[in-house]
This record gives C-alpha cells, sequence and structure tokens, in this order.
C-alpha cells in the first residue's frame, strides 16, 4: 500500500456484529420459527445407572398436542453411521446411541422425546411418560473406576477407554534417583461445565417432497453439523443445509453433534413438519458434558540450583459416561505438552481414560490445560523446598526466543514464541520487587497478601485432517462492495470482525464495504471451524488466498484503463492507481462495474465477474502460542473470601489481527479460568446425582467477581499468513 492509506489490520476496529447484538437482534436458534413447527423435550433418566424396563406413554400420548413419543426402539436403529471428522471412519470411539436402551448411565441419559405443538405441552406430558427403573450400583468416582466391580458399559469391563505412554519413566525415574531435589504430589482438578450463555438447541426440517433436510444448529462448526447428518441418516450431503447465525457461546461443547442432536436429525423424517429443541439451563448443566474432571501423579527433579533434569506425570480424567469426540487423543497431550515452556530435559507422561456414571466428557477451551495447572502448581511447591523464590526458579528454566526452534522432550517441535520475554513483561508490569515488600509490609499490618503466576505454550492451528485447511469465497458485486464468506460463525470470538479487517486489507477496499457471511453451508465453503485455536491463522490464510486470485484481476483492468503495467497499480483506499502517481487512479467500484456490464471493455485473457474461492491449508506443524498470567491477592484468614487485587496478562500469540479482540478473548478466558478456581464445581453425590443442576448451586463469576485485567502483548513473527 502507498503512504497515507488505511490499514485495517493491527487496528482496534470495533466489532461489526456489536450493533446487532447488544441492542437484542441477534438471531439464535430459538429466535428461528418455521410454519406448523413443532416442539421436543427429552425424557431424562433420574438415576446413576439402572436397567430400562417398560416405556408407557399412552398417558402422555392422551395430553392434547402431543404429536408423538419416541424412544431408543423408534429411533436408535435408524442411524447409519456416527463419527466425526476430527477422528475420521476408522478413529477408536465409545459407544453414542441417540437415547438410551436396555440401561441408562447417567442421571440426564435422555431415555425418549416427546414432540408436540408447543414447548410448554411437550415438557408437561414428558412427566408423564412412565419409564420402569431398576436402579443398579453405579461407578461415580473416577479414581476407583478402575479398580470398580461395577462397569459402566459391559464391553469395557475394566471401565478403561484407553491409555498412552512414552515409555519415558524408568529413564526419568533413573535421573530422579541421582538428582538433588525432586518434588512429588499428587495434583486434582474438579469437574467444569462449559456453561454457553445459550444452551444447545437445533430445529431440523425435512422435505419430503425434495429429499432435503434443512438444520438450524447452535454450533461451533456448521459443515461438522451437516456431514455428522449425512453419515447419521445416509443423506448425500448436498441434500442437507445447516444454518448457524449467532451462537451464544461454545467453548468446545458445541464443536460436534451431540446424541440428542442426532436423535433431532433421525427424528426429522418421522414427523410432518420442523421440529426445534432448546434444552434448559438445567439440562445443560446436567446433560451437556463436563470438563476438566482429572488428577495427575507428578514429579520434578532439579538440579542444586533449580535447573530442571527430567520430569513426569501420570495422568487419568473422567470421560463420564459418553465422551464426545474420544477423549484419548486430547488427554494424551495432557502428557505431550506437560514440559510447557520450560526446558525439562528428560520427560515421561503416561495418560489413562476412564469410565464413569457421571455426564460424558466434551472438549472445554482447551481440554489439555491439566498440564497447566499440574506443572505451575507443582513449580511453586518446588519453590517452597528448594527456597528458591518461585519466579527465579521459572527464570532458570523457561526458553527463550533466542534458543528456538527445539523439540520439547516430547516430540513437540517448538518454534515462533517468546515464553521467557513474555514472562518478564508481565513480571515487569506487577513489578515484582516492589510488590514483595508490599507484602512484606502488609503482614506486619495483619493483611495477608500474595502473587502467583503461571506460564503457558500452546500448539494452534493444527495441521491434520480436517482442522489443516479451510476456505474463503471473496465476492466483489457490481457496485464495488464486498462479502466474505467464511465456514467459522459468531459464536462469540468475533471471526465476523476480523474476517472483514482482512479482507478490506488484502483487496485495499474501506472496511464499511466488506459484509461477511458465515455458517450457512450453502453459501460458505467447507471448513472445520471454530475450534483447536486455528480460527484467525487459517482464516488468514484462506482470505489472503482468495484475496490474492481478486486482487490479480483488478490491477489487470485498471492498468488496462490507466495504461499501466499490473504490476505498476496498487489498491487502496477503494481505488487503483499507478504507484508513484496516485492522482491516476480509478474507482475499484468502476472496475466491478467493468467486470460485470462491460465485459466487452476488458483486457484480453481476463474474464468478466470478480469472484474467488480459495483454500489454505497448514503443514503439520503446529504454530504456538504462548503466555504468564500474574495475580495478586488478598485472603481474609477468617472467613477465606479472595479477593483480587491485580490481574496481568503478557502474551505472544504473534501478530495482532485486531488489539482489542486478542484483549476481549484474554478477558474471558481469564475470568473463566478465576470461576473454575474459586467458584464452579459441577459435584455429584456418592450416589451419582448432579448437585449443581442450576445457576443457585453452579456458580459462575459475574461483573462482581472480573478484575480489571492489565495486558501486555509480546508479537513474534508468525509463519501463518
Amino acid at each position: 500500500m502507498g503512504a497515507g492509506t488505511t490499514r485495517y489490520t493491527g487496528a482496534r476496529i470495533n466489532r461489526v456484529e456489536d450493533g446487532r447484538l447488544v441492542t437484542g437482534h441477534g438471531t439464535f436458534v430459538d429466535d428461528v420459527t418455521r410454519p406448523g413447527m413443532l416442539h421436543a423435550t427429552f425424557v431424562r433418566s433420574p438415576f446413576a445407572r439402572a436397567r430400562l424396563g417398560e416405556i408407557d406413554s399412552s398417558s402422555a400420548l392422551e395430553v392434547p398436542g402431543v404429536h408423538g413419543v419416541f424412544t431408543a426402539e423408534d429411533l436408535n436403529d435408524d442411524v447409519q453411521a456416527l463419527w466425526y471428522s476430527v477422528g475420521g471412519p476408522r478413529s477408536p470411539s465409545t459407544p453414542l446411541p441417540p437415547l438410551a436402551r436396555e440401561e441408562v448411565r447417567f442421571v440426564g441419559d435422555p431415555v425418549a422425546v416427546v414432540v408436540a405443538t408447543d414447548r410448554y405441552v411437550a415438557e408437561d406430558a414428558a412427566e408423564l411418560v412412565f419409564v420402569d427403573f431398576d436402579p443398579l450400583e453405579p461407578v461415580v468416582d473416577y479414581t476407583d473406576a478402575l479398580s470398580s466391580d461395577q462397569s459402566v458399559f459391559a464391553e469395557f469391563p475394566d471401565n478403561l477407554v484407553g491409555e498412552m505412554d512414552n515409555a519415558m519413566g524408568a529413564a526419568v525415574d533413573e535421573i530422579a534417583e541421582s538428582a538433588h531435589h525432586v518434588t512429588r504430589w499428587t495434583v486434582s482438578q474438579q469437574a467444569y461445565a462449559a456453561a454457553p450463555i445459550e444452551t444447545r438447541g437445533m430445529i431440523v426440517e425435512w422435505d419430503a417432497a425434495s429429499g432435503e433436510l434443512m438444520i438450524w444448529a447452535a454450533t461451533q462448526s456448521s459443515h461438522e453439523v451437516r456431514s455428522v447428518a449425512s453419515r447419521v441418516l445416509g443423506l448425500a450431503e448436498n441434500r442437507i443445509r445447516v444454518v448457524m447465525r449467532d451462537t451464544g457461546g461454545g467453548f468446545g461443547q458445541k464443536v460436534a453433534p451431540t446424541r440428542e442432536e442426532v436423535a433431532m436429525m433421525v427424528l426429522s423424517r418421522k414427523v410432518p413438519a420442523a421440529v426445534k429443541w432448546v434444552e434448559t439451563r438445567r439440562e445443560n448443566l446436567m446433560a451437556a458434558g463436563q470438563g476438566r474432571h482429572e488428577m495427575g501423579e507428578v514429579k520434578i527433579a532439579f538440579e542444586a540450583d533449580g535447573t530442571i533434569v527430567a520430569a513426569g506425570i501420570d495422568h487419568l480424567q473422567d470421560v463420564g459416561a459418553y465422551p464426545i469426540p474420544w477423549p484419548v487423543g486430547t488427554g494424551s497431550s495432557v502428557g505431550m505438552l506437560f514440559p510447557g515452556p520450560y526446558r525439562m530435559g528428560t520427560t515421561a507422561f503416561r495418560h489413562r481414560s476412564v469410565f464413569s456414571n457421571t455426564v460424558g466428557r466434551t472438549a472445554y477451551r482447551g481440554p489439555w490445560m491439566f498440564e497447566t495447572l499440574a506443572r505451575e502448581l507443582t513449580l511453586d511447591r518446588a519453590a517452597r523446598e528448594l527456597d528458591i523464590d518461585p519466579v527465579e526458579l521459572r527464570r532458570r528454566n523457561l526458553i527463550g526466543a533466542d534458543e528456538l526452534p527445539m523439540d520439547n522432550g516430547n516430540g513437540m517441535p517448538y518454534a515462533n514464541m517468546s515464553p521467557r520475554e513474555t514472562f518478564e513483561e508481565a513480571i515487569g508490569l506487577l513489578d515484582y520487587e516492589a510488590f514483595r515488600i508490599e507484602q512484606s509490609e502488609a503482614l506486619g499490618n495483619g493483611r495477608h497478601i500474595g502473587v502467583g503466576t503461571a506460564s503457558y505454550a500452546e500448539p494452534t492451528t493444527p495441521g491434520y485432517g480436517y482442522y489443516a485447511t479451510e476456505g474463503a469465497t471473496i465476492r466483489i458485486d457490481p457496485s464495488g462492495q464486498v462479502d466474505v464468506a467464511i465456514a467459522g460463525g459468531s459464536s462469540g470470538n468475533s471471526l465476523e470482525t476480523t474476517v472483514v479487517q482482512l479482507t478490506a486489507d488484502a483487496l485495499g477496499v474501506p472496511i464499511e464495504s466488506v459484509h461477511a457471511i458465515q455458517g450457512d453451508t450453502a453459501l460458505t465453503p467447507y471448513g472445520a471451524g471454530t475450534g483447536g485455536s486455528r480460527s484467525g491463522a487459517m482464516m488468514a490464510g484462506a482470505v489472503e488466498a482468495s484475496a490474492a486470485v481478486l486482487r490479480e484481476k483488478l490491477c489487470a483492468i485498471a492498468a488496462h484503463r490507466l495504461e499501466a503495467a499490473p504490476d505498476d497499480i496498487e489498491l487502496a483506499d477503494g481505488r487503483a492507481f499507478v504507484r508513484g502517481t496516485p492522482a491516476k487512479d480509478v474507482p475499484i467500484s468502476k472496475l466491478a462495474t467493468i467486470a460485470y456490464v462491460q465485459p466487452h471493455a476488458l483486457p484480453p485473457g481476463i474474464t468478466s465477474g470478480l469472484e474467488a474461492s480459495e483454500r489454505f491449508t497448514r503443514s503439520m506443524t503446529p504454530v504456538w502460542a504462548n503466555a504468564t498470567h500474574v495475580c495478586t491477592v488478598e485472603v481474609d484468614t477468617e472467613t477465606g473470601a479472595v479477593g483480587i487485587l491485580r490481574y496481568i496478562v503478557a502474551e505472544d500469540c504473534g501478530p495482532m489481527i485486531n488489539p482489542s479482540v486478542v484483549e476481549g478473548q484474554i478477558a474471558g478466558g481469564t475470568l473463566q479460568g478465576i470461576g473454575g478456581a474459586l467458584l464452579e464445581h459441577l459435584a455429584y453425590d456418592e450416589d451419582g446425582n448432579p448437585v449443581a443442576a442450576s445457576f443457585l448451586d453452579y456458580l459462575v463469576p459475574t461483573a462482581f467477581e472480573a478484575p480489571k485485567i492489565e495486558y501486555g502483548h509480546v508479537e513474534t513473527p508468525s509463519e501463518t499468513p
């Protein structure tokens, strides 16, 4: 771009979606209505484990407005195939029946679905469905699952879903024997719920005459919903259209269609009209999925100066009864990523996933994050045992940008990040030495204040499977306005804003002239949607590839009109001009008009129209991000109340498309982390009954718990566009 031209990438552009969202004009699944639409409600198990006997729906069917009651006998056998694109058809899996048959396996397990003229009738009728339950002894405590004489599934008699071991345990033990000091302990984490502001929901509408299925979904990936529906129903994908408008948060819970959504897909061809299902908050907390419920036996070996020489983790995670997708892959990532941003020498890990009679595990905002919790708490413990300041202990072991590329010890290739530099940015923002003086003075006055740090390194933009590719279609219409179509939709991560910024810069047009089309499988190129910390980088690559085709065409048309060479044409601020002679220009809108309605005025070899659809594909090497969080708190030693004094985040996600969006994502993740540390617990009693099935008992952070977050940005050049 020439001097003085507007550039949007890297700028704090206001979110383009906020206008409709903050004024209540967003479109969520429950905002969609269809002619003659019916409503579905699931009948759920009140027992953690029980044999299923007779299901008598006669009383429910007598209720005026009830269309039907469907059980596993009506739906399950119609499932042609069920697998998820992230793993592929031959990936390991666990049972995922749409409705429970013969046995229920957690409180909330769906056993039947009632369809009625409105939601209230359906819910009332669901209360009248009689189900004969014969309670069985459940497996509630996952730490005892492997030794229990009860099995969640008969085909998994020891409750082991799967395991992975890097076979380095003996080597780490040998090093630890001669080390100056070894810190050993067990770290546990309670179960969380994603608790998105919009619960799960779906509308299905089957048109028997055309043989086409229409789905509106609260999802993070509309194309995955279409693919799963195609497999489940044995229906060609081009006969299925999935639309996501706005999605009120997902955090991983909405990456893949769940059992109830599969039931809705099958149900679509058994009713005469569209059917809507939107779960209640109680259902969401009880049946939508859990995350984080895991433990690890950790050991880290040190030299006398605090240098780490070896480390290991034995990781066990609870995956409930029906995990989605297969959990061993993300679970084993805890071990592979355990070294984090530190030099750890020889490392060992073992991972095991086990069933329990609780709600199934789903992806939740970095489903491998236990590696950070376990490592950072162990480093704090080691610092006390070694009598080394915890910040100094980390300094001695953090990887610097000048040491990269390198292997993390578990085969993960580190590159393009800055752990030590980002750590120092955060510590500098706090003024750590000054805080320690303040802490000492506060203790003398009876106040207990403290500081903690946590650092991590995380792979993003995975280069495997369907996550490795993303498409974008860009169309400039005859008036010069621009549409950019992408697979991912608005689920709170501001893709709508960032794709508009990227497209405006790539084409040299005003941002106001760009409109994003997203989440509609009929209009957008295939893509994996939001998941795997991939959207920004993959979308940038796809936009760049498509825009390059259009730039070449625009420059050729402009050069022909301005009597210049195409290589001398620049595009900026909605116009094409000759480099070095900015007054010699033509509006891009005029070029668009020529491309569409004056085809005979085009230069030789240039076809009419301005539309391009290209794809970006990543290599297998992940793109790394890293951050350090620093928090100071005051603890009331009489009540146990924790007050956050300062919260600092320094991060390196590479060059930022929009700093405000980056900070918004940090704020959201930070507040979820605070919720997990201080408030949230998806708890069960000893019989497997959920005791946190409402926001009266499952406590999420509010504005009152939200601290002011201080940000520090380090921008290491990225290998992605």
